[in-house]
């Protein structure tokens, strides 16, 4: 070979050495890539092993929340967050009031709740709902406690039930007996704030579990009319289940029954507004006198637990966490929001609890929303209206001299479509947990507004009050002592 060709094969030797440290360094970088992957996949794995840093001993003594938090800080930070609330919903506090700042007034909003509520104390204040870091020191400023005397049992839904049975001492029944009953400025000094973990979460096992009486009672004779005796929610409730039932502790219609104030959900005949009111009917029972009408009222609380049940997401397994405790993702950790909000204040909420579901996107899933509260909305005005219209005529009524029997049947009547119309402005979803449900129950507020119209006018029912001795208004059991829950 000669030495021209010899030179000529030199240069592409020279040329391939780059091509081969290039290759070498490739295969080098994908194999760390490989490694990092693998060693980050083993760490997720130990996470996962490992869903909470076991940093304090937690028992039924532990009642700060900020205690858990060392254990469990992702679930405690979501916890925290239930003091924000929007620039927007914010209203000034009065003079002398230690709050930076309060909801807004609903009375304001609406003055037809004043009318509805005369002669009981919602009818002096009452606020949009808060977050529930919240919920006891709104209840201890709230005009309804400062101003009429009420019951320990208020702080049922308020409070950190585990710690004021601890703080009264001695057994846990008796304990909360005595809450019930005591009056509520001696029995809040028990309280040292509102819902924490322990009230949900079992300390050794961290499995969701029910506190509060009177929701084991309540549930244990709503299963029995399913006939289910002697059910135990703590012991029988599935996992999912427990996802609502915590919620439902507090989120539920309720009434301090006889003079020992004991809080009682009227679940006996079922979870319908029409099972609650002729749960009433029967025991006679009335939170108060209307002012202006004489009917005997009974006044709604929240049933957010009651009116769910009866809509499509219940039906369809959908637990209250599942859209206000929606998972994340942290690492390998699954993870629940504690901030318990509505899921519709983000697009990444919409996405974590919405959207695990349905098909859509966040846009569509806002406008869905937003036309079911539309609809709600505008049927809740034409009721409220029917309904404002049947207590001023009923006043007139009083005054000039119409019937007893008239009046008495027209009061029957507005008892109806009041605690109806209280059952829906106090649910606080405003239409969503159950649309066609709310809907109806508008209806029937509309439906029996009318009806007390023409019962002045003697049109319907003359007489068929007087007549029936299970009526409330004509009951002597009737006139059972009112009592001011407060929310």
């Amino acid at each position: 070979m000669s030495s021209s060709a010899t030179s000529a094969k030199e240069p592409r030797k020279k040329r391939s050495w780059p091509m081969i440290a290039a290759v070498l360094v490739a295969g080098a970088l994908v194999t760390a890539g490989i490694l990092a992957l693998l060693v980050n996949i083993m760490e997720r794995k130990e996470e996962a092993k490992s869903p909470y840093f076991h940093v304090k001993n937690l028992d039924e003594k532990t009642f700060d929340p900020a205690v858990w938090g060392e254990n469990f800080p992702l679930q405690y930070e979501g916890y925290k967050k239930t003091s924000e609330m929007p620039k927007d919903e914010q209203a000034t506090p009065p003079a002398g009031d230690p709050r930076k700042f309060m909801a807004k007034s609903k009375l304001k909003e609406d003055p037809r709740l004043v009318t509805m509520w005369q002669g009981y104390a919602f009818s002096v204040e009452y606020n949009e709902p808060r977050g529930h870091e919240y919920m006891l020191q709104d209840q201890q400023l709230v005009k309804r406690v400062t101003q009429f005397k009420q019951p320990g049992a208020c702080l049922n839904c308020h409070a950190s039930i585990p710690q004021v049975l601890d703080s009264i001492g001695g057994d846990k029944a008796a304990a909360w007996a005595t809450m019930n009953k005591t009056p509520y400025k001696e029995a809040v000094k028990h309280a040292n704030g509102p819902i924490a973990c322990i009230d949900c979460h079992d300390p050794k096992t961290m499995k969701l579990r029910v506190t509060r009486p009177a929701f084991i009672e309540g549930i244990k004779e709503y299963k029995a009319g399913q006939g289910i005796k002697e059910y135990d929610v703590n012991k029988q409730a599935t996992a999912q289940e427990m996802r609502t039932f915590v919620c439902a502790q507090c989120h539920v219609e309720y009434y301090f029954k006889g003079e020992e104030k004991t809080l009682t959900f009227p679940w006996d005949k079922g979870l319908t507004v029409d099972d609650a009111l002729a749960y009433y009917d029967e025991v006679g029972w009335k939170d108060f006198e209307h002012k202006l009408t004489g009917a005997p009222a009974v006044k709604a609380q929240h049933p957010d637990f009651e009116t769910w049940s009866n809509g499509v997401h219940a039906s369809a397994g959908v637990g209250c966490a599942d859209c206000h405790m929606s998972y994340t993702r942290e690492g390998a950790t699954k993870v629940s929001n504690h901030q318990v909000a509505s899921p519709m204040r983000s697009d990444a909420t919409i996405n974590s609890s919405c959207l695990t579901c349905h098909h859509s996107t966040e846009a569509e899933m806002k406008q869905r929303v937003n036309t079911i509260h539309d609809r709600y909305e505008h049927a809740k005005d034409a009721s409220f209206d029917a309904l404002d219209a049947l207590i001023k005529d009923i006043e007139k009524a009083r005054k000039s001299g119409v019937a007893a029997d008239k009046i008495t049947e027209a009061q029957k009547q507005q008892r109806k479509a009041q605690f109806f119309m209280d059952y829906v402005v106090s649910e606080n979803s405003r239409g969503f947990h159950a649309p066609a449900y709310t809907i109806s129950i508008l209806n029937d507020v509309t439906d029996a507004s009318r009806k007390g119209q023409l019962a002045l006018r003697g049109d319907i029912g003359a007489g068929a009050a007087a007549a029936s001795t299970a009526s409330p208004s004509s009951s002597p059991s009737a006139t059972a002592s009112p009592t001011s829950a407060t929310h």
